[in-house]
């Protein structure tokens, strides 16, 4: 089944490896540039991908791959959140606390652990208050409206809590999903459980676009 977004394609690639599956050395003038000092030297692109040089991962790697199928309207928007909330995950693989914290694209707040931060903001607001009428008191926007970017900082803790908050904010949302009956189902501030699902994906196709953008700057590591 496609990833989102990911046009199907009508034969492999003819090289068994990857053009871009690893970093090439910097040649001409791009090696004889010196660094500024404080300056990120500037990645080439790369993909551990070695069917196809627009993807993540291979097919049967990706574990995108095993989500659905999409058989009805309940299904498909499920299969479709599902896929994008995994993609934030491998955007972020491999990353340290460093390099998830990096506001790689300048002069925006954004770094992929903020991302993390505010989706689970996202999940937080529309399931738990908006659906099920929680007083759910917002876990990084209290003193600061922009606290789930602004307070991303490089701490491996501050990483760890980050990834919990979010999948647990998921695990939430995946179990009120589970308990509804219909996609009509009307919550406590009149949202339906369809508007907020359609909600969820707009956001995070949105916000794995600006994922692309975060990690290909902070590594060079591109594909769907």
């Amino acid at each position: 089944m496609d990833i989102p977004g990911r046009m199907p394609h009508d034969s492999p690639m003819s090289e068994p490896e990857s053009p871009r599956s690893r970093q090439p050395e910097p040649s001409g003038e791009q090696a004889d540039q010196p660094e500024r000092p404080g300056e990120q030297a500037e990645p080439q692109r790369w993909t551990r991908a070695t069917v196809y040089d627009d993807l993540w991962l291979d097919p049967d790697d990706d574990p995108r791959e095993r989500v659905g199928p999409a058989v009805d309207e309940r299904s498909t928007l499920l299969t479709y959140l599902q896929r994008y909330r995994l993609t934030v995950e491998l955007k972020c693989a491999d990353l340290d606390a460093d390099q998830l914290a990096r506001r790689s694209v300048p002069p925006s707040t954004m770094s992929l652990l903020g991302l993390v931060r505010h989706l689970a903001e996202v999940e937080r607001y529309w399931f738990r208050r908006r659906l099920a009428g929680v007083d759910a008191p917002s876990l990084y926007c209290t003193a600061d409206g922009d606290g789930d970017w602004n307070g991303a900082v490089a701490d491996p803790g501050l990483v760890a809590a980050a990834w919990r908050a979010w999948r647990a904010e998921i695990g939430y949302a995946d179990a009120f999903i589970a308990r509804a009956e219909d996609l009509g189902l009307s919550g406590a501030t009149g949202v339906t459980l369809r508007e907020v699902l359609v909600h969820l994906i707009e956001e995070y196709a949105r916000h794995c676009g600006h994922a692309d953008l975060l990690r290909e700057r902070i590594d060079g590591r591109v594909g769907q």
